[in-house]
């Protein structure tokens, strides 16, 4: 590991502050990329800045037909929040299954949107349940917000605060889980909310989380596991490693997305 300079503000502005006076600083949150990268030299940034000390980024709470999550909050808390499950039970699920205890325990929700790992659940949430990323400067629709591998609309000195999630009517997440990382080979999270369906990947895709449209005008005449039966997306563009090619990835996201409308609906 390099030699850099850390810091620790009390206030996103402050944050802000020592991003725009370090060059090459990262933001640390859960750091479970960042210092890994940082560990094996294929990072080096001048200055590590910590979130970790600020209220205003932390907590759960229900704004009307929304559920507000601070971005230092950690996988954990969305997973035993009463909000949460009480609100939309999906995204509590998913983050139950992300990692082991110790990354739930370590891991945040604005870490995870802001790396957009193509393996990760949470941005299968946000497209799924059409969410709201809320930064220091502005607000970005999920549509917007995800643009490929590791690539997000966030600027120059631009910080994620919150996420912002509709209350869907129905909403349920399902993966297949690489059994050592427990990331997902290809995960599905899908959504209704009165005459809008979305169904959201992760895990699968070259190009990172996607919208299957054809699944959601599948569901949206009728929204029940059987609409799905033998669909699948195409294998063109899906990832193939040594986990699985392309074509099992593909198989995988119809399984997945059955799964999840399935588990939507018995609720």
């Amino acid at each position: 590991m390099y030699a850099f300079t850390y810091h620790k503000p009390s206030s996103v502005r402050q944050a802000a502050a020592m991003l725009a006076k370090n060059e090459d600083a990262k933001l640390l949150a859960g750091g479970h990329t960042l210092l890994p990268t940082m560990k094996q030299r294929l990072a080096s940034p001048s200055a590590l800045i910590d979130l970790g000390a600020m209220p205003e980024l932390k907590g759960i709470e229900r704004k009307g037909r929304s559920v507000v999550i601070g971005a230092m909050t950690r996988h954990g808390e969305v997973a035993e929040s009463a909000v949460v499950r009480e609100a939309i039970p999906g995204l509590a699920e998913l983050a139950e299954l992300i990692g082991d205890p110790h990354v739930r325990h370590r891991g945040t929700i604005g870490g995870s949107v802001a790396n957009n790992d193509p393996s990760a659940d949470y941005p299968a949430a946000l497209l799924a349940l059409d969410a709201t990323v809320i930064t220091n400067k502005r607000k970005i629709a999920a549509d917007e917000f995800f643009q490929g591998l590791f690539v997000t609309a966030l600027e120059e000195g631009e910080i994620v605060t919150k996420v912002s999630f509709p209350v869907a009517q129905k909403a349920a997440y399902a993966k297949f889980r690489n059994p050592a990382s427990r990331y997902a080979l290809a995960g599905v999270f899908v959504a209704k909310r009165g005459s809008d369906v979305r169904v959201a990947v992760t895990g699968a895709s070259e190009n990172g989380v996607f919208r299957w449209t054809a699944a959601e005008e599948a569901l949206k005449a009728r929204f029940t596991a059987k609409s799905l039966e033998g669909m699948a997306p195409s294998p063109d563009g899906m990832i193939g490693d040594i986990h699985a090619d392309s074509a099992y990835r593909a198989h995988l996201v119809g399984v997945m997305a059955r799964r999840a409308v399935q588990a939507a609906t018995s609720r």
